[in-house]
């Protein structure tokens, strides 16, 4: 994230964080002060000067790379698209949804995974420093999901849901659960996690004895799907990015 100054003079920490992105210069002082930034493996203070890649800077023990060209995309994922950067098995992926999009030739990477039959909000970047923090649980940035079930579930399952599971690979965590409605024999469930383990929506319910119709992400973070259809793609705006990463305590 951090671009090489020309003419290879030092600059002040936060005049590099500021500029790569990770936060306003204010912030990024506040980071400073707070003993969160590292320049070399050695805590920095506000006065201290280093060289953009050059120098080691990381914040929360997380490298800052250097990247001149970051892109970020939002991408509404249809059925049956795979959320990875390439399929052995030549099956479609999200990358190749972006082929008419201004990436400029910079290779770009899902941040998370969507399941082949889930549908739904993809981000997109070749920004690896919010990349991670944003899939860290310790983090926890919310992505909220728009499920379909059958049968209708019951108000004590849905507690049930919200305290969260125990499945083979661990415990779930709690959860935000809500009814928003039902059809039939069909309800429709808004789910919020802030952490999540493979397919973990689906197995839960499967593991109550339901079973999942229909499984759409509708936000990450601060970003929502929007208007987005099925397949297409949007470059996010500055502000945007900005709020993402304020979603990860910068």
């Amino acid at each position: 994230m951090l671009t090489p100054v020309e003419d290879g003079k030092t600059e002040k920490v936060q005049k590099i964080l500021s500029r790569a992105g990770v936060a306003s210069r204010r912030a990024a002082e506040t980071l400073i002060l707070d003993g969160r930034v590292t320049v070399n493996g050695t805590v920095t203070s506000t006065g201290d000067r280093a060289l953009a890649g050059h120098d080691v800077i990381a914040v929360d023990g997380i490298t800052v790379q250097p990247d001149p060209d970051l892109k970020y995309f939002a991408l509404n994922k249809p059925q049956g698209v795979i959320s990875t950067a390439s399929d052995p098995q030549g099956r479609p992926t999200v990358l190749d949804l972006l082929s008419d999009e201004p990436c400029s030739g910079v290779r770009v990477f899902p941040v998370g995974r969507l399941d082949m039959d889930s549908t739904g909000l993809m981000l997109l970047t070749n920004d690896g420093f919010l990349a991670h923090r944003l899939m860290h649980p310790k983090f926890g940035a919310p992505r909220e999901y728009i499920v379909e079930v059958t049968p209708v579930p019951s108000g004590k399952d849905l507690k049930t849901l919200r305290g969260g599971l125990t499945l083979e690979d661990g415990d779930t965590g709690p959860a935000r659960v809500s009814l928003l409605g039902k059809s039939g024999d069909r309800g429709q469930i808004k789910m919020i996690i802030h952490a999540g383990k493979k397919r973990q929506i689906r197995r839960s319910f499967e593991y109550m004895g339901y079973h999942v119709i229909t499984l759409n992400r509708v936000r990450i973070g601060s970003l929502s799907l929007g208007n987005l259809k099925p397949g297409q793609a949007r470059e996010l705006l500055a502000p945007e990015v900005r709020e993402l990463y304020g979603q990860t305590g910068i």
